[in-house]
Protein backbone atom coordinates (compact mmCIF):
# COMPACT_ATOMS: atom_id res chain seq x y z
CA UNK A 1 0.00 0.00 0.00
CA UNK A 2 2.78 2.14 -0.16
CA UNK A 3 1.82 3.99 -3.41
CA UNK A 4 -1.64 5.07 -2.44
CA UNK A 5 -0.89 7.80 0.82
CA UNK A 6 -3.51 10.79 0.56
CA UNK A 7 -1.18 12.84 2.79
CA UNK A 8 1.74 12.53 -0.07
CA UNK A 9 1.48 15.45 -2.56
CA UNK A 10 2.74 13.39 -5.06
CA UNK A 11 -0.20 11.05 -4.84
CA UNK A 12 -2.50 13.78 -4.57
CA UNK A 13 -1.29 15.40 -8.19
CA UNK A 14 -1.88 12.47 -9.80
CA UNK A 15 -3.87 9.01 -7.92
CA UNK A 16 -4.45 7.39 -10.60
CA UNK A 17 -1.54 4.86 -11.27
CA UNK A 18 -1.86 3.59 -7.18
CA UNK A 19 -5.77 3.11 -8.02
CA UNK A 20 -4.67 1.08 -10.95
CA UNK A 21 -2.24 -0.86 -8.35
CA UNK A 22 -5.35 -0.86 -5.84
CA UNK A 23 -7.77 -2.83 -8.35
CA UNK A 24 -5.09 -5.47 -9.09
CA UNK A 25 -4.78 -5.96 -5.19
CA UNK A 26 -8.67 -7.30 -5.03
CA UNK A 27 -12.22 -5.94 -4.50
CA UNK A 28 -11.81 -4.94 -0.96
CA UNK A 29 -8.82 -3.74 0.46
CA UNK A 30 -7.99 -2.63 4.46
CA UNK A 31 -6.29 0.44 5.16
CA UNK A 32 -4.84 0.69 8.46
CA UNK A 33 -4.00 4.67 8.24
CA UNK A 34 -7.68 6.01 8.19
CA UNK A 35 -9.23 2.04 9.62
CA UNK A 36 -11.14 2.15 6.05
CA UNK A 37 -11.77 -0.33 3.95
CA UNK A 38 -10.81 0.56 0.35
CA UNK A 39 -13.30 -0.37 -2.81
CA UNK A 40 -11.56 0.48 -6.20
CA UNK A 41 -13.96 -1.08 -8.74
CA UNK A 42 -16.71 0.63 -10.29
CA UNK A 43 -18.94 -2.58 -10.48
CA UNK A 44 -18.51 -2.45 -6.37
CA UNK A 45 -19.37 0.91 -5.46
CA UNK A 46 -22.10 1.23 -7.66
CA UNK A 47 -23.62 -1.82 -5.53
CA UNK A 48 -22.22 -0.39 -2.61
CA UNK A 49 -23.99 3.22 -2.93
CA UNK A 50 -27.27 0.92 -3.05
CA UNK A 51 -26.63 -1.17 -0.16
CA UNK A 52 -28.96 -0.76 2.52
CA UNK A 53 -26.57 -2.53 5.12
CA UNK A 54 -24.35 0.82 4.46
CA UNK A 55 -25.02 4.19 5.57
CA UNK A 56 -23.40 7.84 5.67
CA UNK A 57 -24.90 7.65 9.75
CA UNK A 58 -25.39 4.80 12.25
CA UNK A 59 -27.23 6.60 14.95
CA UNK A 60 -30.31 6.51 13.46
CA UNK A 61 -29.53 2.13 14.69
CA UNK A 62 -27.08 2.52 17.10
CA UNK A 63 -25.27 4.63 19.64
CA UNK A 64 -21.39 5.00 19.62
CA UNK A 65 -20.96 2.89 22.04
CA UNK A 66 -23.02 0.46 20.48
CA UNK A 67 -21.15 0.60 17.34
CA UNK A 68 -18.04 0.83 18.96
CA UNK A 69 -17.33 4.33 17.94
CA UNK A 70 -15.96 6.87 20.13
CA UNK A 71 -18.09 9.81 20.11
CA UNK A 72 -16.61 13.35 18.70
CA UNK A 73 -15.59 15.66 20.82
CA UNK A 74 -18.08 17.83 22.91
CA UNK A 75 -16.26 21.16 21.46
CA UNK A 76 -17.24 19.91 17.70
CA UNK A 77 -20.65 19.68 18.43
CA UNK A 78 -21.68 23.12 16.15
CA UNK A 79 -20.02 21.14 13.28
CA UNK A 80 -21.62 17.91 14.01
CA UNK A 81 -24.70 19.59 14.66
CA UNK A 82 -24.55 21.58 11.22
CA UNK A 83 -23.03 18.65 9.16
CA UNK A 84 -25.43 15.67 10.66
CA UNK A 85 -28.85 17.60 9.70
CA UNK A 86 -27.88 17.41 6.25
CA UNK A 87 -29.94 14.71 3.78
CA UNK A 88 -26.40 13.83 2.95
CA UNK A 89 -25.33 12.03 6.59
CA UNK A 90 -28.87 10.77 7.10
CA UNK A 91 -30.68 7.51 6.21
CA UNK A 92 -34.28 7.11 5.83
CA UNK A 93 -36.53 7.75 7.15
CA UNK A 94 -35.04 11.14 7.86
CA UNK A 95 -33.33 11.27 4.78
CA UNK A 96 -36.13 10.41 2.72
CA UNK A 97 -38.50 13.25 4.58
CA UNK A 98 -36.10 16.08 4.03
CA UNK A 99 -35.34 15.38 0.68
CA UNK A 100 -38.90 14.62 -0.89
CA UNK A 101 -39.17 18.66 0.93
CA UNK A 102 -36.14 19.97 -0.20
CA UNK A 103 -37.16 18.50 -3.96
CA UNK A 104 -41.00 20.71 -3.80
CA UNK A 105 -38.58 24.06 -4.10
CA UNK A 106 -35.62 22.11 -5.59
CA UNK A 107 -37.20 21.21 -8.94
CA UNK A 108 -36.23 20.74 -12.02
CA UNK A 109 -37.83 23.35 -13.35
CA UNK A 110 -36.77 25.70 -11.55
CA UNK A 111 -33.03 24.69 -12.56
CA UNK A 112 -33.94 24.90 -16.05
CA UNK A 113 -35.46 28.32 -15.34
CA UNK A 114 -31.93 29.46 -13.92
CA UNK A 115 -30.13 28.93 -17.32
CA UNK A 116 -30.45 32.60 -18.84
CA UNK A 117 -29.24 33.70 -15.96
CA UNK A 118 -26.27 31.20 -15.52
CA UNK A 119 -25.33 31.77 -19.74
CA UNK A 120 -25.19 35.65 -18.91
CA UNK A 121 -23.11 35.66 -15.50
CA UNK A 122 -20.74 32.90 -17.33
CA UNK A 123 -20.21 35.32 -20.37
CA UNK A 124 -20.14 38.42 -17.85
CA UNK A 125 -17.53 36.83 -16.15
CA UNK A 126 -15.78 35.33 -19.01
CA UNK A 127 -15.66 38.39 -21.01
CA UNK A 128 -13.84 40.51 -18.09
CA UNK A 129 -11.20 37.24 -17.98
CA UNK A 130 -10.86 38.56 -21.16
CA UNK A 131 -10.45 42.24 -21.12
CA UNK A 132 -7.98 41.69 -18.38
CA UNK A 133 -5.55 40.11 -20.65
CA UNK A 134 -5.86 36.69 -18.28
CA UNK A 135 -6.03 35.75 -14.85
CA UNK A 136 -6.87 33.20 -12.18
CA UNK A 137 -9.93 31.02 -13.92
CA UNK A 138 -10.49 29.42 -10.79
CA UNK A 139 -11.18 32.84 -8.87
CA UNK A 140 -12.37 34.54 -11.51
CA UNK A 141 -14.87 32.36 -13.37
CA UNK A 142 -15.12 28.68 -11.88
CA UNK A 143 -15.62 29.88 -8.52
CA UNK A 144 -18.17 33.15 -8.76
CA UNK A 145 -20.31 31.53 -10.84
CA UNK A 146 -21.70 28.51 -9.04
CA UNK A 147 -21.29 30.31 -5.89
CA UNK A 148 -23.38 33.47 -6.94
CA UNK A 149 -26.05 31.04 -9.01
CA UNK A 150 -26.72 29.21 -5.72
CA UNK A 151 -26.48 32.29 -3.72
CA UNK A 152 -29.42 33.83 -6.20
CA UNK A 153 -31.44 30.83 -5.50
CA UNK A 154 -30.94 31.14 -1.99
CA UNK A 155 -31.84 34.59 -1.80
CA UNK A 156 -28.58 35.94 0.24
CA UNK A 157 -27.81 39.47 -0.52
CA UNK A 158 -25.15 39.68 -3.02
CA UNK A 159 -23.06 41.87 -0.60
CA UNK A 160 -23.05 39.25 1.70
CA UNK A 161 -21.64 36.64 -0.99
CA UNK A 162 -18.07 36.93 -0.19
CA UNK A 163 -18.94 35.39 3.29
CA UNK A 164 -19.82 31.56 1.58
CA UNK A 165 -16.79 30.57 0.08
CA UNK A 166 -14.50 31.09 3.10
CA UNK A 167 -16.93 29.27 5.41
CA UNK A 168 -17.61 26.31 3.03
CA UNK A 169 -13.89 26.14 2.44
CA UNK A 170 -13.36 25.57 6.08
CA UNK A 171 -16.31 23.34 6.93
CA UNK A 172 -15.09 21.09 4.19
CA UNK A 173 -11.57 20.79 5.76
CA UNK A 174 -13.47 18.11 7.73
CA UNK A 175 -14.23 16.07 5.17
CA UNK A 176 -10.56 15.05 4.53
CA UNK A 177 -8.76 12.01 6.06
CA UNK A 178 -8.12 12.62 9.68
CA UNK A 179 -8.23 16.45 9.95
CA UNK A 180 -5.98 18.20 12.10
CA UNK A 181 -7.19 20.01 15.48
CA UNK A 182 -6.46 23.29 13.63
CA UNK A 183 -8.44 22.27 10.52
CA UNK A 184 -11.56 21.20 13.25
CA UNK A 185 -11.34 24.47 14.89
CA UNK A 186 -11.78 26.21 11.85
CA UNK A 187 -14.61 23.92 10.83
CA UNK A 188 -16.49 24.66 14.05
CA UNK A 189 -16.03 28.36 14.10
CA UNK A 190 -17.37 28.56 10.54
CA UNK A 191 -20.01 26.28 11.57
CA UNK A 192 -21.14 28.88 13.95
CA UNK A 193 -21.01 31.82 12.17
CA UNK A 194 -22.92 30.10 9.27
CA UNK A 195 -25.33 28.95 11.14
CA UNK A 196 -25.78 32.43 12.70
CA UNK A 197 -26.30 33.88 9.51
CA UNK A 198 -28.78 31.86 7.92
CA UNK A 199 -30.69 32.09 10.96
CA UNK A 200 -31.32 35.77 10.55
CA UNK A 201 -31.83 35.09 6.69
CA UNK A 202 -34.79 32.60 7.78
CA UNK A 203 -35.61 34.71 10.35
CA UNK A 204 -36.13 37.32 7.49
CA UNK A 205 -37.71 35.17 4.52
CA UNK A 206 -40.79 34.03 7.45
CA UNK A 207 -41.97 37.49 7.67
CA UNK A 208 -41.35 38.69 4.42
CA UNK A 209 -41.40 35.12 1.58
CA UNK A 210 -40.27 35.40 -1.84
CA UNK A 211 -39.28 33.47 -4.50
CA UNK A 212 -35.81 32.19 -3.20
CA UNK A 213 -35.07 29.08 -2.39
CA UNK A 214 -35.40 29.64 1.57
CA UNK A 215 -39.11 30.59 1.34
CA UNK A 216 -39.52 27.44 -0.54
CA UNK A 217 -37.77 25.34 2.02
CA UNK A 218 -40.14 27.13 4.78
CA UNK A 219 -42.90 26.66 2.71
CA UNK A 220 -42.41 23.08 1.52
CA UNK A 221 -44.93 20.67 3.40
CA UNK A 222 -46.25 17.37 3.35
CA UNK A 223 -48.83 15.47 4.97
CA UNK A 224 -48.00 17.33 8.19
CA UNK A 225 -44.02 17.63 7.39
CA UNK A 226 -42.14 20.20 7.33
CA UNK A 227 -38.56 21.01 7.57
CA UNK A 228 -37.14 21.89 11.24
CA UNK A 229 -34.86 24.92 11.77
CA UNK A 230 -31.92 22.95 11.81
CA UNK A 231 -32.85 21.02 8.63
CA UNK A 232 -33.32 23.93 6.55
CA UNK A 233 -30.23 25.58 7.90
CA UNK A 234 -28.13 21.90 6.96
CA UNK A 235 -29.84 21.78 3.68
CA UNK A 236 -28.65 25.33 2.83
CA UNK A 237 -24.94 24.89 3.65
CA UNK A 238 -25.10 21.46 2.21
CA UNK A 239 -26.44 23.45 -1.21
CA UNK A 240 -23.61 25.83 -0.83
CA UNK A 241 -20.68 23.44 -0.02
CA UNK A 242 -21.59 21.14 -2.79
CA UNK A 243 -21.74 24.35 -5.39
CA UNK A 244 -18.74 26.01 -4.31
CA UNK A 245 -16.56 22.91 -4.17
CA UNK A 246 -17.97 20.18 -6.51
CA UNK A 247 -18.60 22.39 -9.37
CA UNK A 248 -15.58 24.66 -8.70
CA UNK A 249 -13.05 22.06 -9.08
CA UNK A 250 -14.80 20.46 -11.67
CA UNK A 251 -13.70 23.45 -13.44
CA UNK A 252 -10.41 23.81 -12.94
CA UNK A 253 -9.44 19.65 -12.75
CA UNK A 254 -11.69 19.77 -16.42
CA UNK A 255 -9.60 22.40 -18.17
CA UNK A 256 -6.13 21.93 -16.90
CA UNK A 257 -7.18 18.23 -18.25
CA UNK A 258 -7.41 19.92 -21.98
CA UNK A 259 -4.76 21.85 -21.58
CA UNK A 260 -2.65 18.78 -20.98
CA UNK A 261 -4.50 17.27 -23.67
CA UNK A 262 -3.99 19.73 -26.92
CA UNK A 263 -5.75 17.82 -29.22
CA UNK A 264 -9.15 17.02 -27.44
CA UNK A 265 -9.16 20.92 -26.60
CA UNK A 266 -8.45 21.21 -30.52
CA UNK A 267 -11.38 19.16 -31.05
CA UNK A 268 -13.66 20.88 -28.90
CA UNK A 269 -12.56 23.94 -29.88
CA UNK A 270 -13.78 23.02 -33.60
CA UNK A 271 -16.97 21.50 -32.60
CA UNK A 272 -18.96 23.03 -29.43
CA UNK A 273 -21.98 20.22 -30.22
CA UNK A 274 -18.94 18.30 -28.01
CA UNK A 275 -19.68 19.99 -25.13
CA UNK A 276 -22.23 18.11 -23.15
CA UNK A 277 -20.34 14.59 -23.24
CA UNK A 278 -16.75 16.75 -22.75
CA UNK A 279 -18.68 17.74 -19.17
CA UNK A 280 -19.28 14.54 -18.79
CA UNK A 281 -15.93 12.96 -20.01
CA UNK A 282 -13.71 15.50 -17.64
CA UNK A 283 -16.04 14.81 -14.63
CA UNK A 284 -15.43 10.68 -15.48
CA UNK A 285 -11.80 11.79 -15.59
CA UNK A 286 -10.65 14.02 -13.18
CA UNK A 287 -13.25 13.74 -10.76
CA UNK A 288 -13.51 16.32 -7.92
CA UNK A 289 -14.74 13.99 -4.95
CA UNK A 290 -12.25 11.31 -4.83
CA UNK A 291 -13.98 9.01 -1.73
CA UNK A 292 -17.04 8.68 -0.74
CA UNK A 293 -17.53 6.80 3.15
CA UNK A 294 -20.33 5.03 4.44
CA UNK A 295 -20.61 2.54 7.63
CA UNK A 296 -21.28 -0.72 7.82
CA UNK A 297 -24.44 -0.73 9.50
CA UNK A 298 -24.47 -5.14 9.64
CA UNK A 299 -21.71 -7.40 8.59
CA UNK A 300 -21.21 -7.44 4.79
CA UNK A 301 -19.16 -9.77 2.41
CA UNK A 302 -17.22 -8.55 -0.58
CA UNK A 303 -16.03 -10.61 -3.13
CA UNK A 304 -15.03 -13.38 -0.10
CA UNK A 305 -14.10 -11.05 2.68
CA UNK A 306 -16.31 -10.61 5.10
CA UNK A 307 -16.37 -6.55 6.43
CA UNK A 308 -17.71 -6.72 9.79
CA UNK A 309 -19.79 -4.08 11.33
CA UNK A 310 -18.82 -0.94 12.72
CA UNK A 311 -16.23 -0.78 9.95
CA UNK A 312 -16.10 2.21 7.60
CA UNK A 313 -16.13 1.85 3.61
CA UNK A 314 -14.16 4.19 1.53
CA UNK A 315 -15.38 4.06 -2.08
CA UNK A 316 -13.19 5.60 -4.57
CA UNK A 317 -14.80 7.20 -7.11
CA UNK A 318 -11.68 7.96 -9.14
CA UNK A 319 -10.42 4.20 -8.94
CA UNK A 320 -14.36 3.25 -10.32
CA UNK A 321 -14.32 5.87 -13.13
CA UNK A 322 -11.29 4.13 -14.64
CA UNK A 323 -11.96 1.12 -14.12
CA UNK A 324 -11.08 -0.86 -17.93
CA UNK A 325 -13.85 -2.79 -17.02
CA UNK A 326 -16.24 -0.16 -17.49
CA UNK A 327 -14.46 2.45 -19.91
CA UNK A 328 -12.73 1.80 -22.72
CA UNK A 329 -9.44 2.88 -22.71
CA UNK A 330 -10.09 4.74 -18.52
CA UNK A 331 -6.99 6.80 -18.54
CA UNK A 332 -7.45 8.52 -22.24
CA UNK A 333 -9.30 11.70 -21.86
CA UNK A 334 -12.22 11.13 -25.04
CA UNK A 335 -14.61 13.78 -25.09
CA UNK A 336 -16.41 11.92 -27.92
CA UNK A 337 -16.85 8.92 -25.44
CA UNK A 338 -20.83 8.38 -25.26
CA UNK A 339 -20.94 5.43 -22.99
CA UNK A 340 -19.84 7.00 -19.71
CA UNK A 341 -21.48 5.60 -16.73
CA UNK A 342 -19.21 7.78 -13.98
CA UNK A 343 -20.03 7.45 -11.12
CA UNK A 344 -18.93 11.49 -10.12
CA UNK A 345 -22.59 12.57 -8.76
CA UNK A 346 -22.66 9.16 -6.82
CA UNK A 347 -25.86 7.04 -6.93
CA UNK A 348 -28.79 5.55 -4.99
CA UNK A 349 -30.70 7.44 -2.96
CA UNK A 350 -27.62 9.62 -2.14
CA UNK A 351 -27.32 10.33 -5.66
CA UNK A 352 -26.46 14.41 -5.76
CA UNK A 353 -29.72 16.41 -6.05
CA UNK A 354 -27.50 18.94 -7.69
CA UNK A 355 -26.68 17.57 -10.52
CA UNK A 356 -28.56 19.07 -13.14
CA UNK A 357 -27.72 22.72 -11.86
CA UNK A 358 -24.04 21.44 -11.87
CA UNK A 359 -24.51 20.30 -15.39
CA UNK A 360 -25.76 23.83 -16.45
CA UNK A 361 -22.90 25.69 -14.99
CA UNK A 362 -20.26 23.04 -16.41
CA UNK A 363 -21.62 23.73 -19.94
CA UNK A 364 -22.30 27.59 -19.57
CA UNK A 365 -18.72 28.28 -18.59
CA UNK A 366 -17.40 26.05 -21.28
CA UNK A 367 -19.28 27.52 -23.93
CA UNK A 368 -18.25 31.35 -22.74
CA UNK A 369 -14.60 30.20 -22.69
CA UNK A 370 -14.78 28.40 -25.72
CA UNK A 371 -16.50 31.68 -28.03
CA UNK A 372 -14.95 34.33 -26.02
CA UNK A 373 -11.66 32.74 -25.03
CA UNK A 374 -10.58 30.83 -28.44
CA UNK A 375 -7.16 30.54 -27.43
CA UNK A 376 -7.34 30.31 -24.20
CA UNK A 377 -4.10 28.82 -22.88
CA UNK A 378 -1.89 28.24 -19.80
CA UNK A 379 0.08 30.43 -18.99
CA UNK A 380 1.86 28.81 -15.69
CA UNK A 381 1.71 25.54 -14.31
CA UNK A 382 -0.51 25.53 -11.03
CA UNK A 383 -0.35 24.62 -7.29
CA UNK A 384 -2.86 21.52 -6.21
CA UNK A 385 -4.76 21.91 -2.92
CA UNK A 386 -3.20 19.17 -0.40
CA UNK A 387 -6.57 18.04 0.34
CA UNK A 388 -7.57 14.45 -1.54
CA UNK A 389 -11.34 13.76 -0.78
CA UNK A 390 -12.23 16.89 -2.35
CA UNK A 391 -9.21 17.26 -4.71
CA UNK A 392 -8.36 20.28 -6.75
CA UNK A 393 -5.79 23.02 -7.45
CA UNK A 394 -5.19 26.41 -5.56
CA UNK A 395 -5.75 28.31 -8.85
CA UNK A 396 -5.25 28.05 -12.85
CA UNK A 397 -3.42 30.81 -14.20
CA UNK A 398 -4.53 31.72 -18.54
CA UNK A 399 -4.35 34.06 -21.02
CA UNK A 400 -6.73 34.41 -23.98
Amino acid sequence: MADFDPWDPAFVADPYPAYAELRARGRVVYYEPTNQWLVPHHADVAALLRERRLGRTYQHRYTHEDFGRTAPPPEHEPFHTLNDHGMLDLEPPDHTRIRRLVSKAFTPRTVENLKPYVDALAGELVGRLVEAGGGDLLADVAEPLPVAVIAEMLGIPEADRPLLRPWSADICGMYELNPSADTATRAVRASVEFTEYLRELIAVRRKEPGEDLVSGLIAAHDEGDRLTEQEMISTCVLLLNAGHEATVNATVNGWHALFRHPEQLAALRADHSLIPTAVEELMRYDTPLQLFERWVLDDIEIAGTTVPRGAEIAMLFGAANRDPAVFAEPDALDLTRRDNPHISFSAGIHYCIGAPLARIELASSMRALLERAPGLSLSEEPERKPGFVIRGLAGLAVEP
